[in-house]
């Protein structure tokens, strides 16, 4: 009777994973769903990408040209450098608009997610990355082929780096959204987190490599950028992608961004909990 029961109390377990899997990969359908009506705005993200590509790409061409050994660079993987970084732009939310949780911390309705039966962070995460998946079908592809066909980009011409890179990019949608929920939920101690966002996103550009390769920083900067979760979003991906890095170093780099991903999604979670402790809603 006892094996009967733990074998009783195993399958129920299972049960209720798969069925909560199952939630998150509808909430990630919704997003991706959600984020697809918007092709207007997405017709117009690619169309930036592309014209702030051109003229990144013509400044970093021009650079690379008029040095020797532009840190490690050369005309056909700075171009990669470029064309991957505009790519991924939209998926990271560098730039985007602030998270809807902003605005429900603000106002209060942050209470109603904490009474669903959803985890709010994975909930809310799930749901990026299913708009984060929308995003780079029409926006970011789009734009490494415009790369390609202007500028000669220097790709792989192995499997390998695209499938780690693939891992790479998913690790990269994941880090970010947690950032930005980690900044969000500043919310509950302060009454406007907008200077935070717009630090968070001018520091954060900068140290993840989207103006320059990290790669170029002087020694002191680069470790300070490394020092932050910030490059896992961005350089790393592109230098997986790319080739620069390859076996067991792009192993390696996934890690690193597997470590931040830990880490700052526990810091989320001791906010989130903290704030949840510190809400109060008032009214009837």
């Amino acid at each position: 009777m006892r094996a009967r029961a733990k074998g009783d109390g195993r399958l129920a377990a299972a049960a209720h994973i798969r069925r909560a899997v199952m939630v998150y990969i509808r909430l990630a359908g919704a997003g991706f769903r959600r984020q697809s009506q918007y092709k207007l705005a997405m017709f117009a993200g690619l169309f930036t990408n592309c014209v702030f590509g051109f003229v990144r790409a013509a400044v970093m061409m021009a650079a690379v040209r008029a040095s020797d050994g532009f840190g490690g660079y050369d005309e056909g993987t700075i171009g990669a450098y470029v064309w991957l970084s505009q790519g991924l732009l939209g998926a990271t939310q560098f730039m985007g608009p602030p998270l809807e949780l902003v605005d429900r911390v603000k106002n209060g309705d942050i209470a109603i997610d904490f009474l669903r039966p959803v985890d709010v962070q994975f909930g809310y995460l799930a749901a990026d990355i299913g708009r984060a998946t929308a995003t780079i079908l029409p926006r970011g592809v789009p734009s490494v082929l415009v790369g390609t066909l202007t500028f000669g980009l220097t790709m792989p011409n192995t499997p390998g780096p695209y499938l780690i890179g693939t891992l790479s990019v998913f690790l990269a949608v994941a880090l970010s959204f947690l950032c930005l929920f980690a900044v969000g939920l500043l919310g509950f101690w302060v009454v406007e987190t907008r200077g935070l966002r717009v630090l968070y996103q001018i520091c954060g550009t900068f140290l993840a490599g989207l103006f320059v390769p990290v790669h170029m920083f002087p020694d002191w900067l680069r470790t300070v950028a490394h020092a932050t979760p910030f490059p896992s979003i961005l350089q790393s991906p592109i230098d997986i992608i790319s080739g620069r890095v390859i076996g067991t170093d792009a192993l390696m780099v996934v890690a690193a961004q597997v470590f931040w991903l830990l880490v700052i999604g526990a810091l989320g979670r001791i906010l989130l909990a903290a704030g949840s402790r510190r809400l109060e809603v008032q009214g009837g």
